[in-house]
């Protein structure tokens, strides 16, 4: 009989639901993390004019999109790998560095994802407690020990939203022996304003055993065109080009990547009106008497504490009538919805349908 690796059946799904074709169609879309202000024009204009060549390998994706990075962020380009979606990155990161009777370590209530990288490679998930759904740096490194080789941060935070300063981040690292690699997923690192936070850029570029992740997925709004990028030392990144697919982004991707980068005025313009929904949504929750942990990224995750009026009846309600939102298996959050931010309308027509739920009229 053929078996896959042992550590392949511990893989379990980390989001509860999924398509139910006796629901209505969904025509309030919270529950992804989408950018529901959708990419810059150019970006749509530049994919378009791609697929006129969709006959075409697109020759060295890499060195392009690296290039473009590199001019946009002020970074080194030789440290840049691309991906399909920082998924893909995180699991190639994976591939590489774990193995048999090695340990990756991770925040608990962090992305809940992050064990199955592990379990792919035979590898062990090292959960430790948070504070409050903010990772610990003190429980991360009382865990580490002969068998770690990567630590996983994501700052910000999903599904809670929390982050940690640039000062703690450089405490954990310092803690870290040579052979642990420290994964730093930056993918809402655009909507962070929280503070004392540091982008991780500045210490890839000091140290040699740091590596940040970020994505095209969120602020830049092109989630369906699957692009991700990784920031690390050049023997991290040689080693990732070695174990990733030939051509690893579709070429409108790319295309639609490059232009999204060179378009500020439609990312700056995205991460204004996201600050602006957050604050009232945040507000419009709290007046509704639930909970909402603060949160510094394109969703909020908010708690509710009724025994009658429960996250899982509230998002199979609102889902009755069309709005979709998240929630997840873990058991931390089995009170929590995670509501992604976007247009004021459709937060609005959340608001009313969770003020109808709680009031006994859903």
């Amino acid at each position: 009989m053929l078996h896959a690796k042992a550590g392949i059946a511990q893989i379990r799904p980390h989001m509860r639901g999924g398509h139910d074709e006796s629901l209505p169609p969904i025509t309030v879309a919270l529950n992804s993390n989408e950018n529901a202000y959708g990419p810059s024009a150019n970006a749509l204009a530049a994919a378009r004019a791609a697929v006129s060549s969709f006959e075409r390998y697109l020759e060295n994706p890499g060195r392009i999109l690296a290039s473009a990075l590199a001019d946009r962020f002020d970074l080194d380009a030789r440290r840049i790998a691309i991906g399909p979606g920082s998924d893909g990155l995180l699991a190639q990161l994976a591939r590489a560095y774990l193995g048999p009777g090695s340990q990756l370590v991770r925040s608990a209530n962090g992305y809940l994802k992050v064990p199955n990288y592990a379990y792919a490679n035979d590898a062990e998930a090292v959960s430790v407690e948070d504070d409050c759904f903010r990772p610990s740096v003190d429980n991360m490194i009382a865990a580490l020990n002969e068998r770690t080789r990567i630590v996983y941060l994501a700052n910000p935070e999903n599904p809670a939203g929390t982050h940690v300063s640039g000062k703690e981040v450089r405490r954990l690292h310092a803690a870290l022996p040579d052979n642990v690699l420290l994964v730093i997923d930056s993918a809402y690192e655009e909507y962070c304003d929280g503070q004392g936070y540091e982008s991780a850029t500045r210490l890839v570029e000091e140290a040699d055993n740091v590596v940040m992740c970020r994505t095209f997925s969120k602020i830049f709004g092109l989630a369906g065109a699957r692009v991700g990028w990784l920031y690390g030392p050049e023997q991290v990144v040689d080693t990732v080009n070695r174990i990733g697919l030939t051509f690893p982004v579709a070429s409108p991707s790319v295309a639609a990547a490059v232009a999204a980068l060179e378009d500020a005025v439609h990312t700056e313009f995205v991460a204004r009106a996201n600050e602006q929904e957050r604050r009232w949504m945040t507000a419009e929750m709290e007046a509704l008497g639930l909970s909402v942990v603060p949160s510094q990224t394109n969703f909020i995750l908010v708690h509710f504490g009724s025994k009658e009026k429960t996250a899982e009846v509230a998002t199979a309600a609102l889902r009755r009538q069309g709005i979709a939102l998240r929630r997840f298996a873990s058991p931390a959050y089995r009170e929590h919805v995670r509501i992604t931010l976007g247009h004021h309308h459709d937060l609005a027509a959340a608001r009313d349908a969770l003020f109808n739920f709680l009031e006994g009229a859903a």
